[in-house]
């Protein structure tokens, strides 16, 4: 018996020692890295762990800098967390694919993790040097295709104290020009010295071939002068003004390849086309909805890029309905990862077989340089008939309804009583309703009267003269159908309402029929052959846009009290 009760406690403390180890997670601050730049490893766990942890596996391949610990405790949805995290800064020995080890913390252990580490470079063409300060600015290439994403990046250098500094942003005509994430901060050696390094990211598209420049930053800092000492106790530090311009960056935008032959340009590093369906799409049945959803993800691009996705003609007797499409951009480190989600509803009027359309997305691949496709094959939906079926017609239920009263009824004259009386009763009150509409309509009438008055005595300022200027412009062009009259109208509207510059980003602050109805128009600008573009629905899902942004203004500066009362 105690030999039993031995192996039992043995066989128990290997179950818990399983079951309740600590998960321990390693992560980096930013991948890849230079061998001459330092960069975070991150150790987080969920709980305290077996032990201290033991870092000195990793110095086979790297040099420790510095580390440090924090622990966080916080309720998320009534539970209690608690995080404790070790971050370890360190420098690669070398360069290529290196290997974090795993590192043990007593009984519990992090997993390994990759790192690409690239030799490092002791001067940059880019780059304009200083002593203590400088700026450098790259680009992931030098000959983008139109539209393509360009990763901007520049790195601030520096081994003096700033006490302010301005940065300007970078400007490139006909471009889509967005900041990438947040700035990254570390230290790096150039030829022995130590710097400082803040590095920033932006995405660039370019809208137009040929050659572009992208025009130098400027820094405009405020340096703590060294070996100067203030003995004025009020008086604030001793700085002098110093101003750090980078090179300029020339690209020679490519335009779209000959060998492209869809009418709609689209250019990525990684599209990934997907569907799901809310029920089985094999089974269903002759009057029930089922949804589908289509999903494009592409990697490197905007969701202006992205096409209209379920654009296939299918069977009538497949009813179809869209919902709004879903635009989504996520800004990473590595550029700018967009989508396109649309739902559609089927229902089939008839059973039988009903062939789905092969969707097909043509698409340049960036990275391989060669034209792809994206692909969702062609389906058959299977529809079975119901009991009912041939009864779903429209005007079957109220043709069944009639049929069920009469037959309760008998057949004298009490049915035409009983229909003169509801027609007497429906005149009356379609009588009364136009009486009380005429009256609301007559005091709405006098209170626009008189507040037309008011609005006159004010008068207007130069932006919403500007406001209605770009609309009367934008409308003309709409009626003529010139689709560069109405871009320009739209990046002035863009310019006054949203401090926004191209008309990719005009469109994520619209409602979803205006958004898209710029989006056609982006597309036909640059579309690979010339388009016919007609303008009505745009004006036409402008100015609904306007007038409802108007009402929820108005509802909101109605809904606002008063801080106090004179």
């Amino acid at each position: 018996m105690p030999l039993f009760i031995l192996f039992l406690s043995l066989w128990l403390a290997g179950f818990s020692t399983n079951v309740f180890a600590t998960d321990i997670t390693v992560s980096l601050d930013r991948s890849p890295v230079s061998v001459d730049e330092s960069f975070q490893i991150i150790f987080t766990a969920s709980e305290s762990p077996d032990a201290d942890p033991d870092f000195s596996p990793l110095e086979q391949d790297f040099t420790i800098q510095n580390q440090s610990q924090s622990s966080r405790t916080e309720f998320v949805n009534g539970k209690l967390n608690h995080m404790i995290q070790w971050i370890i800064t360190v420098m690669a020995n070398d360069s290529g694919n290196l290997i974090i080890p795993m590192i043990k913390f007593g009984g519990d252990s992090s997993p390994a993790l990759k790192i690409m580490v690239s030799p490092g470079v002791a001067a940059n063409k880019n780059a304009v040097r200083d002593d203590d300060l400088y700026l450098e600015v790259t680009t992931n290439t030098e000959k983008p295709l139109i539209q393509s994403q360009v990763l901007y990046t520049m790195k601030l250098y520096r081994r003096v104290d700033l006490a302010k500094a301005n940065l300007s942003e970078p400007e490139l005509n006909d471009a889509v020009i967005e900041k990438l994430a947040d700035d990254t901060n570390y230290s790096t050696q150039v030829n022995g010295v130590t710097y400082v390094v803040i590095e920033r990211k932006y995405a660039i598209f370019p809208q137009k071939s040929g050659e572009a420049t992208i025009k130098p930053l400027v820094l405009t800092a405020d340096i703590v002068a060294r070996g100067r000492q203030n003995n004025s106790f009020f008086n604030s530090q001793v700085t002098q003004r110093r101003i750090v311009k980078s090179n300029p960056i020339t690209l020679n935008v490519q335009p779209i390849p000959e060998t492209f032959t869809d009418s709609h340009w689209l250019t990525a590093e990684q599209v990934e086309l997907t569907q799901a369906w809310s029920g089985d799409f094999s089974q269903m049945k002759v009057g029930e909805p089922l949804t589908r959803t289509l999903k494009l993800e592409a990697r490197g691009s905007t969701v202006g890029q992205i096409p209209e996705l379920n654009n296939a003609k299918i069977d009538p007797q497949l009813k179809v309905y869209n919902d709004q499409p879903v635009l989504h951009e996520d800004k990473t480190t590595v550029g700018i990862m967009a989508s396109r989600e649309e739902k559609i509803a089927l229902i089939p009027a008839n059973s039988g077989n009903y062939i789905l359309p092969a969707i097909q997305i043509q698409w340049f691949n960036t990275q391989t340089q060669k034209i792809e496709m994206a692909t969702l094959p062609e389906m058959t939906l299977t529809v079975a008939g119901t009991e009912n079926s041939s009864q779903i017609a429209p005007q079957a239920p109220v043709i069944m309804t009639e049929e069920k009263e009469q037959k309760s009824v008998p057949p004298t004259q009490i049915p035409e009583i009983k229909e003169k009386e509801e027609d007497f009763i429906w005149k009356f009150m379609a009588i009364f309703s136009t009486i009380a509409w005429l009256i609301t309509l007559g005091i709405w009438f006098f209170k626009q009267k008189m507040g037309s008055k008011k609005v006159v005595e004010i008068e207007e300022s130069p932006a919403e003269i500007s406001l209605k200027s770009c609309v009367k412009t934008l409308k003309n062009a709409c009626i003529t159908n010139d689709s560069q009259a109405a871009k320009t109208a739209l990046l002035e509207w863009g310019k006054l309402e949203f401090n926004e510059m191209s008309l990719g980003a005009i469109a994520t602050h619209c409602e979803a029929r205006l958004r898209d109805e710029i989006l056609k128009l982006n597309l036909t600008l640059y579309a690979k052959e010339p388009q016919i573009w007609q303008g009505k629905e745009l004006f036409k899902t402008f100015s609904e846009n306007n007038a409802r942004a108007k009402l929820n203004t108005n509802a909101k500066s109605n809904s606002l009290q008063p801080l106090y009362k004179l």
